[in-house]
Order: structure tokens, then C-alpha cells, then sequence
């Protein structure tokens, strides 16, 4: 995976307009209307909307307990809707079972089956559906070549890295074929560098197959770098949903813009090209509405410049790879963070000029 943990980039080569155009265009597989699950008093899922489009990557995000697991088990028919529809291809699956849905559901843990080799667990779904042998051998060996594990049907499940486990559990759930393929934290008890290896490696696999694929993480760069749409969800329902270039540069409210790790947020009244802030009057988009808004400033639009004309004292710097992350004390006004490459970093205690870039200013409703 290429995306930092602050989903900073993606892993797409597409144009993020295009793709999400192109997708736009694609036939709905998978549509949520109004679906609602309660538990007991509590509502987890709350009339919520979603569609997801034959052969698209959508992945949810949100915050423990916004109800993200509990939508993939109500898609699958292993959680049953207080009310609303699940429809596949149009087809309303109130009275159809989990195991008649065509769905494939990969969860966190793997569950692999121990007492079954790598052949026998990924063999297993085409085995329930009674494919011939001969078929079932031709689709493990096909999928097990996919996923970067050739020759492995006879090993032990015992004996595998968690890497390997993980894609042992995706071939198994990619065996019977299933039109919409879901995962549960797919990658989540793997360590970071394995993390962002295996996400790149399946994005490009997911291509090549033309799977359709509803993904559910807590790690936002995993989801950035991984999907076609991206889908925040708070409380039960959608807060925001686009492209990952949509949702990172244009945040549709505060909560989404603070989920995404943006903590620079502060009053502002727009007149103008300008908002009055307590930093000052800062540039902001052309077009921008005028009057009363809540006013984010991205670290990158924080300029660390010698004529910059609010002054600010240094007060730490954060090392994060590819660059230092800055936190400054302005003259006036709250706390800023900057960013800069780790030759241009200030030190502890200097004071620095600083001015902002408005293509790194975002306003969000009040």
C-alpha cells in the first residue's frame, strides 16, 4: 500500500473524476434502501442508502461502533433487517438464506478450517456446491497461483505466515466465485509493511478478476489505497461518499474532516476571497459562500516562509518519513501544523514566518 496511515495519497492511476465517472456508469449489484438494524433500543443501522456498482471496490470506514461490521452481515443474510431491503441484482433478499445469496464474506480472523490443508480450504466452497473434482482442483490451483501461493494445496494451515494465511482466506472466498465479495478488516491483524504490500497486490488482483467488493476497515490509508469509492460512515448512516481524491480534499462536515485526521479547525467569517480568522484574514477558494463557516487548514497549507506575515514559535517537530510534521504557536490565535521536507525543518523553540496556500483551505458548514 502507498498510502500513508494519513491516507496522504492513493495507489490508483486513474484519474479520480474518471474512475469515479466510469464506475457511476456501471449496473448497481449491490443496493441497501432505508436498511435498519436495531439492537434492542439501540439503532445500528438507521435507514441507510447505499449502492455499490458491478465490478466496484467500495470501502466503509467510520469509527468503532458506526455500524460498519454489522452492514456486511446484514448484506450477507447473517444479520436480519428491522426494516428496509437488501437487493442483488435487483432482487429483494428478505426471504433468501446467507448460504443461497451468492455473496463471499472474509473475515478478520481468517477461520481457516485447521484440520483441512491449504488445498482442502480453499477447495471447500466448490466442494459444498458439488463441482466435479477434477474442477475443484483446476480452481484451487488457478486461485492459489493468484494469490502468490503456487504448489501450495498440501501444506498444513499451521505452518503458514499470517501473510500467507490472509490470501489462503481470500482464495477460499474467491473459490465458489461469489458476485460481491465482502471483507471484514481484511488485512487488520497483519503488520504495517505486510499491510500495504498486500493491499497494492490485491487492488490488482481484484482488476484482473472484475470482483465486485465491499470492504470494511478501520485503517484509512488501507481504504484509500484499496478502493474505487470510499464510504464514512457515522451513527449508522452515510456521512460522505465518493472517490478517495473526493473525500480527502473536499470533506463534507467537520466530523468527516477530524475522522481523516485534520485537526486544524476554527471559526471564520468569508467576505470575499478572504475569511477573518484569529490568525488573521486567510486566502480561500474562488467562489466560496460568504458569512459564517468553520474553516480547516490542511498542514500542507500551512507555508513555512521567512516573509510569511504571521510570526510563530516552533514548539515541536514530529519525524514521520517522508517529512516533519511542525506544531507552531502563532502570535495569535490556536495551535497550526505544518509540514515540510526533514532538510527545511525548523528547529524547537525558532521563530518562523508563516503564510497559507487556499488550495489547502477547505470550508466546511457551520
Amino acid at each position: 500500500m502507498t498510502a500513508h496511515s494519513t491516507a496522504n495519497s492513493t495507489a490508483h492511476t486513474t484519474a479520480p473524476e474518471e474512475a469515479g465517472a466510469a464506475k457511476a456508469a456501471d449496473t448497481a449489484l449491490l443496493r441497501l434502501d432505508a436498511a435498519t438494524v436495531r439492537f434492542g433500543a439501540r439503532t445500528v443501522l438507521d435507514a441507510l442508502d447505499l449502492d455499490v456498482a458491478e465490478h466496484e471496490i467500495v470501502c466503509v470506514l467510520g469509527p468503532s461502533g458506526s455500524g460498519k461490521s454489522t452492514l456486511l452481515r446484514a448484506v450477507a443474510g447473517l444479520t436480519p433487517l428491522d426494516a428496509g431491503r437488501v437487493l442483488l441484482d435487483g432482487a429483494d433478499q428478505r426471504d433468501v438464506p446467507a448460504h443461497r445469496r451468492g455473496v463471499g464474506l472474509m473475515f478478520q480472523d481468517h477461520q481457516l478450517f485447521p484440520q483441512r490443508d491449504v488445498g482442502g480450504n480453499v477447495g471447500f466452497g466448490p466442494r459444498m456446491h458439488k463441482a466435479p473434482r477434477e474442477q475443484r482442483q483446476r480452481r484451487v490451483a488457478e486461485l492459489l497461483d493468484l494469490v502468490g501461493l503456487p504448489d501450495a494445496q498440501a501444506r498444513a494451515v499451521a505452518t503458514l505466515s499470517g501473510g500467507e494465511q490472509q490470501r489462503v482466506a481470500l482464495a477460499r472466498a474467491l473459490a465458489p466465485e461469489p458476485r460481491l465479495l465482502m471483507l471484514d478488516e481484511p488485512l487488520g491483524q497483519l503488520d504495517r509493511s505486510l499491510r500495504e504490500r498486500l493491499v497494492v497486490e490485491l487492488r490488482q488482483l481484484f482488476g484482473r478478476l472484475g470482483t465486485t467488493v465491499l470492504a470494511v476497515t478501520h485503517d484509512q490509508g488501507e481504504a484509500f489505497a484499496l478502493a474505487d469509492r470510499v464510504v464514512l460512515m457515522r451513527d449508522g448512516t452515510v456521512a460522505q461518499s465518493g472517490t478517495p481524491y473526493e473525500v480527502w480534499q473536499h470533506p463534507a462536515d467537520e466530523f468527516v474532516a477530524r475522522f481523516l485526521g485534520f485537526d486544524t479547525i476554527a471559526d471564520a467569517v468569508v467576505t470575499g476571497t478572504a475569511a477573518a480568522t484569529e490568525w488573521g484574514p486567510l486566502p480561500v477558494p474562488e467562489g466560496t459562500a460568504e458569512g459564517p463557516c468553520r474553516l480547516l487548514v490542511r498542514p500542507t497549507g500551512v507555508v513555512l516562509s521567512a516573509g510569511g506575515a504571521l510570526r510563530c514559535e516552533v514548539v515541536a517537530r514530529t519525524f514521520r518519513g517522508g517529512h516533519v510534521g511542525v506544531r507552531l504557536r502563532p502570535e495569535r490565535g490556536p495551535l497550526l501544523e505544518a509540514e515540510c521536507a526533514l532538510r527545511d525543518a525548523p528547529r524547537e523553540g525558532e521563530t518562523v514566518g508563516v503564510g497559507f496556500d487556499p488550495g489547502d483551505i477547505v470550508v466546511l458548514p457551520r
